[in-house]
């Protein structure tokens, strides 16, 4: 009889327990409420009003629904598709030289027994430098007629270049910038891959006679691979977003002649210059629309699954 009263309390104990402990969990949620408002306000609000502003004629006050008329009004305008242009432009110089150039350098910073933590510090400090601050120094070290480089060229008898001031060649200008600011987390990516490749395969070819350069051409760039998809996927995703050393360095219109406005810059010259949302938001679609087409060619040319 004691034994089936103790029981009993022990199981009724145990259900309040646990009846206690369940009800008290939901406690917790509560912390997720402040994460959920702001991903509501800050995400999720912003994408669906951009999608229903693309369908208003819109300043801000005043709205006019006008269905596609905006969509019809981004894919018909020149300075638009200037913008895709030049987007594309010096997007596909970035990758193309930044990709490369950084697997070489840590390529031969792994090779090296010594400094190698000196090395990723230095050549990952301009990734961590503010982006706008970058743009204003190169506006200077590549200024006409008191720049570095310009100087550096006449001293030794070589053609000087207008860089952002002429047209022809203000889009190399943001190219150097971009190689100069991205190249650091190319490095440190690659870096870290070499490192983790087995030493096996290595010590396998020098038994065989393999050479350190037939090794790095057949072991080393073939598994580099995955790697290299990667880094070419999140450098066009960044490429095509592409805004604020623009912005610094030729304003909404990309001056000199728009020859550096991208997407980003165009959205918001007709965003925030010109007042006209409806345009803006759906030119910010359009290129949301440019962006998932080039990932996904970007996946199926790299052997990569969705």
């Amino acid at each position: 009889m004691i034994n089936s009263q103790t029981e009993t309390n022990i199981k009724t104990s145990t259900q309040k327990a646990g009846k206690k402990r369940t009800d008290s969990s939901y406690v917790w949620y509560l912390f997720l409420i402040p994460s959920f408002l702001g991903i509501f306000l800050f995400m999720v609000y912003p994408i669906l009003e951009s999608l229903r502003l693309s369908f208003y004629q819109s300043n801000g006050t005043l709205e006019k629904f006008i269905g596609l008329s905006n969509f019809k009004n981004v894919l018909t305008s020149g300075p638009f598709w200037n913008s895709v242009w030049n987007t594309f432009f010096i997007g596909i110089f970035q990758v193309m030289i930044t990709i490369p150039l950084g697997f070489i350098f840590a390529s031969l910073i792994n090779s090296t027994k010594r400094w190698q933590n000196l090395f990723k510090v230095v050549y990952f400090l301009p990734n961590v430098t503010s982006i706008v601050a970058a743009s204003m120094i190169f506006a200077f070290v590549l200024h006409p007629d008191m720049g570095i480089v310009n100087y550096a060229l006449d001293s030794l008898g070589l053609p000087t270049l207008g860089w952002f001031s002429s047209p022809s060649t203000s889009k190399w200008g943001v190219i150097l910038l971009s190689v100069w600011h991205w190249i650091g987390f190319v490095i440190i990516i690659c870096l870290a891959n070499l490192q983790a490749l087995s030493t096996e395969m290595y010590e396998a070819a020098k038994i065989d006679g393999a050479s350190g350069m037939q090794q790095w051409v057949f072991i080393t760039v073939p598994n580099m691979a995955p790697t290299f998809a990667f880094l070419l996927i999140t450098g066009w995703i960044g490429a095509l977003q592409r805004f604020n050393e623009v912005f610094v360095l030729g304003g909404p219109s990309g001056s000199p002649a728009r020859s550096i406005q991208t997407m980003g810059a165009f959205i918001y010259e007709r965003g925030f210059t010109g007042f006209e949302f409806g345009i803006a938001s759906a030119a910010t679609y359009i290129m949301f629309i440019i962006i998932l087409i080039f990932t996904f060619i970007n996946l199926k040319v790299s052997n990569m699954k969705l």
